[in-house]
């Protein structure tokens, strides 16, 4: 055998041929994770023929959140106490001028994550934060460790049960402050802790504290009279208050995403408008008033000049972020009230490559619309009540 390869390749060299290295192919997968209003469980769905790649059964119906590489898929089971994890089975890695794409099964990891009223999940830079509202606890750990399959999260613990959150920034973390005198209403500040558990300064005060998000190098939390911007600082993180502008009516944001290749913050502001917000500008918010009241809204993180908001007369709307206004309006379901009980089976955006994906729970399908025509093209039929959605994949070559 050896004989034959040395006369291969020397027969080759002689012909002026040159033995190329693995060829690459450049290829792309979207993959949708969907949960579902009332059954527990998860569904790995491919975006493109809507196969069903595998159902994970969870403890209780799942909120879903993915992380920042989309290597992992949190599903927070806020009634059944426990956080699952799921590997999605598509992971980019970065080399330099190119990035490969590597494509598996998705599959349910070891780690798992029980305890109280599971609320909030934060993902900052790869390290992960897991806030239990019912024994006012974070759990922090880097996705590194739990793709590991490691359960070995640091714990910190505030002084009461409370709806709270945590962010692991850096050697940091940033602990919500319960009411002591009312913990069951929402925080009223964020505490830094350094990576001994010792608290460091004061509580930076954040009365009604619910919602936050990263865009950039910037962490936004919203509270009753603004937001507190956190940026990276010599030693302990820079926390300062960007009151609402004067201009605003009374209201507050409760909720925020961030934006993905322009720095921006996305934010609700009363039940039918949603604020944008630039931390860098002088009038930092900028009111954008809908036409019913407002069920979802997600930015694009591959257009980075929208972000899109469904309201409950059944359509979804194009934001141009840089225009501070809806630039398209596209109806895709049924009305869907607001009136009832907040966590009433009701749609959810996804952005999946060059689609956006709309779930309609109560007709069991996914509404996938071209996010370049901003017209509806298709719909994938969903078992039960498909509800929570996240979008995972890209491109990249594979070999």
């Amino acid at each position: 055998m050896t004989r034959h390869l040395k006369a291969l390749s020397c027969a080759a060299l002689a012909l002026g041929f040159i033995i190329p290295p693995a060829l690459a192919e450049e290829k792309s997968t979207w993959r949708l994770f969907v949960s579902d209003h009332a059954e527990p469980v998860v569904r790995a769905i491919d975006a493109e023929t809507g196969k069903v790649l595998a159902n994970f059964a969870t403890k209780g119906p799942a909120t879903l959140h993915r992380s920042e590489s989309g290597r992992t898929v949190f599903a927070v089971q806020g009634k059944a106490d426990m956080i699952s994890v799921i590997s999605s089975g598509v992971s980019m890695g970065d080399h330099g001028d190119h990035g490969d794409l590597k494509i598996e099964a998705p599959s349910l990891l070891e780690a798992a994550f029980p305890g109280a009223k599971p609320s909030h999940f934060v993902d900052h830079h790869g390290d992960i934060a897991l806030f239990f509202d019912g024994e006012g606890v974070a759990r922090t750990i880097s996705e590194k460790d739990v793709l590991a399959g490691s359960k070995a999260a640091r714990e910190i613990k505030t002084t009461a049960p409370h709806h709270g959150v945590a962010v692991a920034f850096g050697d940091h973390v940033l602990m919500s402050e319960p009411n002591r005198e009312k913990p069951d209403e929402l925080p009223v500040g964020i505490r830094v802790i350094d990576s001994a558990g010792a608290p460091v300064g004061d509580v930076h005060s954040c009365p009604d504290l619910h919602g936050e998000a990263s865009s950039g190098n910037i962490l936004a939390i919203a509270c009753a009279e603004g937001l507190l911007l956190v940026k990276g600082g010599d030693g302990a993180p820079s926390i300062e208050l960007l009151p609402y502008g004067e201009g605003l009516p009374e209201s507050k944001s409760t909720t925020l995403v961030g934006g993905r290749g322009l720095q921006y913050f996305l934010g609700n502001y009363g039940p039918s408008a949603v604020v944008l917000i630039d931390p860098t500008a002088q009038d930092a918010f900028r009111l954008i008033e809908l036409p019913a009241r407002r069920v979802h809204f997600a930015v694009d993180p591959v257009r980075p000049k929208f972000a899109y908001v469904f309201t409950e007369d059944g359509r979804l709307h194009r934001i141009d972020v840089l225009a501070g206004q809806v630039v398209g309006t596209l109806a895709l379901t049924e009305p869907y009230s607001m009136d009832g009980h907040w966590s009433d089976p009701r749609p959810r955006i996804a952005v999946a490559g060059d689609s956006i994906i709309v779930s309609d729970p109560l007709k069991g399908v996914l509404h996938v619309v071209d996010a370049g025509s901003f017209a509806e093209t298709g719909s994938i039929p969903v078992e039960g009540k498909p509800f929570n959605i996240v979008a995972i994949g890209g491109s990249g070559e594979t070999h």
